[in-house]
């Protein structure tokens, strides 16, 4: 036998050494490959076994809830019924697409779509396809989901806006989060973090407050069976609440202002002089933030955004006109403060004064006569200012106007805010690289020409006056607690400034915003039947050029028409709420802002008085037939005028 081991040939040797080799080499990729998966790898896959019997669901943490001054809730959370999709768990993608669709109307493009943005999730991990079902909805989806491998319905908290179109541009709306949102949160040092299809704040206070209002998300550990249909609950981690927040603002005077000011185009500002809290912040038209947070379509987001009367514009903050007559008090300070005219000056104002090669006419065809400052404030004459105006000078107006704050952003924490403008020689040689002409100095002598305020730029100037002279930055926030009731934050006065102005030049303006209502010949006196002692101005400024002003607006093209201005405060002996209205287009503001502005009056000095709003009659004087919703208005405003706006048998106002 030795003998023919010893004759074997040697080809038959080397292949057996190579054989041998292949089976050494065979049997240690095996072992490196069970030590990849048993040990490296041993924490993934024992997470993939655990979700082949377990799923993991957020839950999302309540909103905090929003209050008014008063303690009324604005804004609050309500369970609503959400729709998920565990991918891995689908057995039939075509079957559930098509299921959906029938039973929540639900298209394969949007599926598609909410899968794309949660690639990078843990296996296993629910992709939300629909939030706040209806409870016909969820009814068909609890009948139909043994059909349907793979969907889960889970309660969840919705943000529930009592008020709804009252206060949609000062609370805001939630929505999904955006891929940008995402990546900008990415660094973030929150321990509450971000995920696809999460909500966060789109607009206003909920978007300013978002890292108040949102709370740290929980989550739930769901026991399911081989087909992924859930079975029961193995481990709960509750959320927690985000900050509840008091807000400044009086809600029966906010709602006051709505129902004023719904059926037109404008906004409405109420600030407290002696703080700078704000009272009241309306914008219109409006929107319904509960459909917009449910979440509306493509085509109706599209309808809302295309909207020509921007809808999702903040008036209140984002809307630049030009104050008109509203801005002859703060004239009038300068000039006084400036010794170009005393109290007791009289100069002759005519129905139109000539410069140049141009006559400037004044809304009075007839002019007021020979009068001093506080008939020129009460009659609003323009061709009063025009003199006085060219006496003062563009450059030192405007040192005096940038004084009530004009020309900055107030500060409020809003986003989006709009400065405005306050022209100057010095601004136009920057802007257009031409001088200035004292022609220019003319027009916005009365609020005109290129001068631009906001609502609430305006509303803080006369707070400041009503308050002696000190210009203070408008607040929102009363106070900002935890859902245990700890204070995290409260509200102080911040003073901007002081007015440069002194309190017997303060005085003779504030006497002359008095007679503004209450001297016969005021633009405004009609208001005086209210009894509120209200102080304040009219204006009217003007869109396009007109060859001759007519009582009759409805005659002009809507485009065309003069917005309407009013401005004041309450009472006018020791002032508790300063008012602004802007109408657009709505023709004079004696007929057009100073209505609504008296409701705003109305509402707020009766409450302090002691009628405090009962809830529910503030909730149903904010909803149109008890709903509070609707959809986005379209109509351009209209509806009947007073036949006299000042009380009297007597001349028109056109101011």
């Amino acid at each position: 036998m030795s003998y023919f081991k010893d004759k074997e040939p040697k080809e038959y040797k080397n292949r057996i050494f190579i054989a041998n080799i292949i089976v050494a080499a065979a049997f240690f990729i095996i072992a490196a490959r069970f030590w990849y998966l048993q040990i490296l790898e041993s924490s993934h896959y024992t997470e993939l076994s655990m979700n082949n019997s377990t799923r993991l669901v957020k839950s999302p943490a309540p909103r905090g809830v929003v209050y008014d001054r008063l303690g009324i809730k604005i804004a609050e959370n309500r369970p609503g019924f959400d729709l998920y999709l565990v991918p891995e768990d689908v057995k039939d993608w075509p079957k559930t697409k098509s299921m959906l669709k029938d039973l929540v109307d639900i298209d394969e493009e949007t599926i598609d779509e909410k899968l794309k943005k949660s690639k990078g999730r843990p296996p296993f991990q629910a992709v939300t396809l629909e939030e706040d079902l209806s409870w016909d909805e969820t009814v068909k989806i609890e009948s139909y989901k043994f059909e349907m491998p793979g969907v889960i319905l889970d309660v969840s908290p919705k943000r529930s806006y009592i008020f709804a179109e009252a206060t949609a541009h000062l609370i805001g709306y939630l929505g999904e989060i955006s891929e940008k949102e995402l990546k900008e949160r990415e660094g973030g040092t929150n321990s509450n973090k971000y995920s696809p299809g999460d909500l966060t704040g789109k607009y206003g206070l909920e978007k300013s407050f978002e890292s108040d209002l949102r709370g740290i998300d929980g989550g739930k550990e769901v026991e399911v069976d081989a087909l992924g249909r859930k079975i029961k609950v193995v481990n709960y981690s509750a959320p927690y609440p985000g900050n509840n927040m008091k807000l400044t603002i009086d809600i029966k005077t906010q709602v006051a202002a709505w129902a004023a000011l719904k059926d037109k185009v404008g906004a409405a500002v109420a600030i407290e002089p002696s703080t700078g809290k704000v009272l009241a912040m309306v914008s219109t038209p409006t929107f319904d933030p509960n459909a917009l947070s449910a979440g509306i379509s493509k085509d109706d987001w599209r309808d809302l955004i295309e909207n020509p009367l921007n809808i999702l514009n903040n008036r209140a903050i984002q809307g630049l006109y030009p104050p008109a007559s509203t801005f002859k008090p703060i004239h009038a300070a300068a000039a006084l403060e400036e010794k170009v005219i005393t109290p007791s000056t009289m100069i002759y104002s005519g129905g139109a004064f000539r410069y140049g090669k141009r006559d400037y006419r004044d809304w009075k065809e007839k002019g007021h006569g020979i009068i001093n400052v506080n008939r020129a404030i009460v009659e609003s004459s323009d061709t009063f200012f025009y003199q006085v105006g060219l006496k003062l000078g563009i450059d030192r107006l405007a040192r005096y106007t940038k004084s009530f704050g004009f020309g900055t952003k107030t500060g409020i924490p809003l986003l989006n805010e709009k400065s405005g403008l306050v022209p100057s020689s010095e601004w136009k040689e920057k802007t257009y690289k031409v001088k200035w002409f004292e022609g220019e100095t003319i027009s916005v002598s009365v609020g005109q020409g290129y001068m631009l305020t906001t609502p609430l730029q305006l509303c803080n100037a006369y707070a400041a006056i009503a308050n002696g002279g000190t210009l203070y930055k408008p607040q929102l926030i009363e106070e900002i607690k935890t859902p245990a009731g700890q204070e995290l934050s409260r509200f102080t006065p911040e003073e901007r400034g002081k007015l440069i102005i002194s309190p017997e030049n303060m005085a003779t303006v504030k006497e002359a915003l008095k007679g503004v209502v209450h001297d016969d010949g005021g633009t405004a006196h009609f208001l005086k039947a209210s009894n509120l002692k209200i102080a304040g101005k009219t204006g009217t400024a003007q869109v396009a050029r007109l060859i001759k002003r007519t009582k009759n607006v409805q005659s002009i093209a809507y485009k065309y028409r003069d917005h309407a201005w009013f401005a004041g405060f309450a009472p006018y002996d020791d002032p508790k709420i300063a008012v602004v209205v802007i109408v657009e287009h709505g023709g004079f503001g004696a007929s057009a802002a100073a209505p609504v502005a008296r409701e705003l009056f109305k509402a707020y000095l009766t409450t302090m008085d002691g009628e405090a709003p009962a809830e529910a009659q503030v909730i149903n004087a904010a909803a149109p037939g008890g709903g509070g919703g609707g959809a986005p208005q379209t109509a351009l405003p209209g509806g009947p005028e007073p036949a006299n706006t000042n009380g009297e048998a007597g001349e028109e106002v056109y101011d």
